[in-house]
């Protein structure tokens, strides 16, 4: 993939070849949607004390000649790449003002493909929901489903909707609607994760929790417990939900007292709730700083690496939504001394 650097990052190598980013990379195509990603990425990297590492993303299409030759036909390159530095320079421009080391690429290739690339050595992916329309004018492009399912690193999902808390605005109908109907809605200081007794929601607490520490904001641990219906002839009936909620709250407790032992100085608290967890967790992410989940559940086939519960998070947020890969952390050796493990 080619790159040109703008604001080179001081570790490129002496040959002047660019060593691959690290710290926080914001994919943008001069969108509103990837302005909210970036402007949120940058909060993200003066929090961290971190680079942040700008790209944009483009192809050259290619149309087959309806005419007689039978050639092929290319959008002129330099065209199209000329576009994407402006946008570049731009996204750069916009951050001048944060106290935070800015490194800035344009990339030849699928934006999904560049910046999953990018996640084996970044800290952090952010993105917006959408990127621009139109077959020559799609420079990022909609990665928001495919990026947190097979990205190294956690990626960060931003919805539009965000626009009001960043203080950004937009002329998307549909958010100027929402916004009409709900007002502006104030942000708790609180990182919500969204827990099922997987190892995988586990490794989401423990992201969750860093950045709680890093907002120095309460750390919120939500279990929501569907209803099931007699149709699932795999479910026992009758299920007795009041002893089903007993179960649950007691490794729930468990699950607290792990998670204070690693982060004793964190504010932690739980929320078992009786509802649809992509429902519970939507409406959570209305009203707090983050929300964070895992890419897997309990139960999800080997194959599904995204599972439902998270797939239905990213399409409907209303808040910034990390999704945490699956990894080996050595603090889960120690969960099961602190009591029963939910699932197990």
């Amino acid at each position: 993939m080619g790159r040109e650097q703008m604001n080179p990052d001081p570790a490129a190598e002496a040959d002047g070849e660019s060593v691959a980013p690290r710290g926080i990379v914001v994919g943008v195509d001069g969108s509103d949607h990837s302005q909210c990603a970036l402007v949120w990425a940058a909060r993200e990297a003066e929090r961290r004390r971190r680079p942040l590492h700008i790209v944009t993303a483009y192809s050259v299409p290619i149309f087959a000649a309806s005419g007689l030759d039978g050639g092929y036909a290319t959008v002129d390159d330099l065209v199209i790449r000329e576009g994407a530095e402006a946008i570049l320079k731009q996204a750069v421009n916009k951050v001048a003002g944060y106290n935070i080391d800015v490194d800035a690429s344009v990339e030849n290739g699928d934006a999904s493909g560049v910046l999953l690339e990018m996640s084996e050595t970044a800290e952090l992916l952010v993105f917006g929901t959408r990127g621009r329309g139109g077959f020559v004018g799609r420079l990022l492009g909609s990665v928001s489903s495919a990026l947190p399912a097979h990205a190294k690193c956690p990626t960060v999902t931003v919805p539009l909707i965000c626009a009001d808390r960043l203080g950004e605005t937009t002329d998307d109908k549909h958010v100027m609607a929402e916004q009409a109907k709900t007002g502006h809605v104030p942000v708790e200081n609180v990182v919500v994760v969204g827990v099922d007794g997987s190892e995988q929601a586990r490794v989401a607490v423990l992201e969750a929790a860093a950045q709680a520490e890093l907002l120095s904001a309460t750390l919120r641990v939500v279990c929501a417990v569907p209803h099931y219906s007699g149709s699932l002839a795999w479910v026992p009936a009758p299920v007795d939900r009041e002893a089903l909620f007993a179960d649950i709250k007691i490794q729930l407790d468990a699950g607290l007292a792990w998670t204070r032992s690693h982060f004793p100085r964190l504010t932690v608290e739980t929320q078992l709730l009786d509802g649809s967890p992509v429902d519970v967790l939507v409406e959570a992410s209305r009203h707090v700083e983050l929300l964070v989940v895992g890419t897997r559940g309990r139960g999800g086939f080997a194959g599904m690496l995204l599972g439902s519960t998270s797939g239905g998070i990213l399409h409907h947020a209303k808040g910034p939504v990390m999704v945490v890969p699956d990894r080996d952390d050595p603090r889960l050796a120690d969960r099961a001394s602190f009591g029963p493990i939910l699932g197990d």
